[in-house]
């Protein structure tokens, strides 16, 4: 969580906001973020999420750490952030690179309330390999019906949603950063 704190602190403090102006922009209370800032509380993919827009910021800054060269992350290890409207979890597997703009997440999933996200940063596209189960997936209003092996893109700057529709769904997630 220290890793995630200094990141929002300096990514709020380059950007040259006030914890009033980013938590505005954010939508979220004044205080929260104070307590992230800080270290404490345990923030929702949700909440990070909207941080990150409102910064601007690639989402897997607040969860890279640094990697050797050669890198194994185990299907039960990697940080993790959990969703606090549905059973969803997205771990970061390969942070974008300096030079390059996109990042990979594993996801693992269940039926039950579907995870809508918010819009991101302008330009952003997300690409969906459907690895385990089955899900609905793509833009909030229009989402499409993947089985293993299916791949769908579309545009992550507008409303989108995941919602598993078998147990132990699992998905390769890549966001491109345009």
């Amino acid at each position: 969580m220290n890793s995630i704190a200094a990141t929002l602190r300096r990514g709020r403090q380059a950007a040259g906001l006030s914890l009033t102006e980013l938590a505005h922009r954010a939508g979220i209370a004044k205080s929260t973020l104070s307590q992230l800032e800080a270290g404490q509380g345990n923030p929702s993919l949700e909440t990070l999420w909207a941080l990150c827009t409102a910064l601007e910021l690639p989402f897997s800054r607040l969860l890279d750490p640094p990697r050797p060269r050669v890198q194994v992350i185990r299907a039960d290890e990697g940080e993790a952030v959990i969703s606090a409207q549905a059973d969803y979890r997205a771990t970061l597997l390969s942070a974008c690179p300096p030079g390059a703009r996109r990042d990979l997440y594993r996801i693992d999933s269940e039926p039950g309330t579907p995870h809508t996200s918010v819009p991101h940063a302008p330009g952003v596209v997300e690409h969906v390999l459907l690895t385990a189960g089955r899900a609905l997936v793509g833009p909030a209003d229009d989402p499409v019906e993947l089985s293993p092996g299916d791949y769908v893109a579309y545009p992550g700057d507008q409303a989108h949603v995941f919602e598993a529709r078998e147990p132990a769904t699992r998905a390769l997630l890549a966001s491109e950063y345009l």
